[in-house]
């Protein structure tokens, strides 16, 4: 009998149109040893009564003002007591009813520390638009600007303890930079599950202009220069290419 409890972390702001989704794609899902947590920043819309309604289902929620997205994170991940921690943003849902009894198998079968998987981007309407296919893992990919979706990121939640959280000095490369220390400069176990496991709404923070587009780039570099990443003029030039190569249109 697999017997992984699963931490998982939502975080919203002003969600009202897709936090109802996320939440019934949690509660829909087979496999039913999982702590959920939501951790909202303080919305000014419906947000907040919407995740009350669900409280039979919800084991910790909080609505307060924060610093930003990888604060909450923070918050999550520090209050967070199960095996293995992983978020599902307000934004996204689980692509099945079955991604977290996948998740927890994987873990079991594989005596991984961390374990990442595939994506699919959809529109507002929910019609898929472009595919994350990650590939299989090799640390020495990251030196060649390869990085997994951090939606589908999943880890030992002890790691959060040992390694350290989400660090905001990233800015939007935050996510990036801890899975950077995770799966690169630490020597952790990683596993790839080859499904898709998360949709997940486009128009990311970073992509949205090139001033963002920029900075991005900045912290990118930051990232790589703090772990160790052998090239980093090589990796941040190779970044975005490696993406068409991890993109299906």
């Amino acid at each position: 009998m697999i017997d992984v409890r699963i931490s998982l972390v939502t975080i919203s702001f002003n969600a009202e149109d897709t936090i109802q989704k996320c939440i019934n794609s949690v509660i829909s899902q087979s496999y039913k040893n999982v702590e959920y947590l939501v951790i909202d920043g303080n919305s000014s819309d419906s947000t907040s009564e919407i995740i009350r309604s669900n409280m039979d289902h919800i084991d910790y929620f909080k609505s307060e003002s924060d610093k930003g997205i990888y604060d909450a994170m923070n918050k999550g991940a520090m209050l967070a007591t199960g095996d293995v921690l992983g978020f599902l943003n307000a934004d996204d849902f689980f692509a099945n009813d079955y991604v977290l009894s996948d998740l927890a198998a994987a873990f079991v079968e594989n005596n991984c520390d961390i374990l990442y998987a595939d994506l699919d981007y959809v529109n507002t309407v929910g019609k898929t638009v472009r595919r994350w296919r990650s590939g299989n893992f090799a640390r020495y990919k990251f030196n060649f600007g390869w990085m997994p979706p951090h939606p589908t990121f999943y880890a030992k939640t002890k790691l959060y303890h040992q390694f350290g959280l989400y660090n905001a000095s990233y800015g939007t490369a935050a996510d990036y930079e801890l899975m950077l220390r995770f799966m690169f400069l630490h020597p952790t176990s990683v596993y790839y599950l080859n499904k898709v496991i998360v949709r997940m709404k486009t128009g990311g923070v970073s992509n949205r202009n090139l001033v963002n587009r920029g900075l991005a780039w900045k912290y990118d570099l930051k990232a790589m220069k703090t772990n160790k990443i052998m090239l980093p003029p090589l990796a941040i030039f190779l970044k975005p290419l490696r993406k068409i190569f991890q993109f299906i249109s």
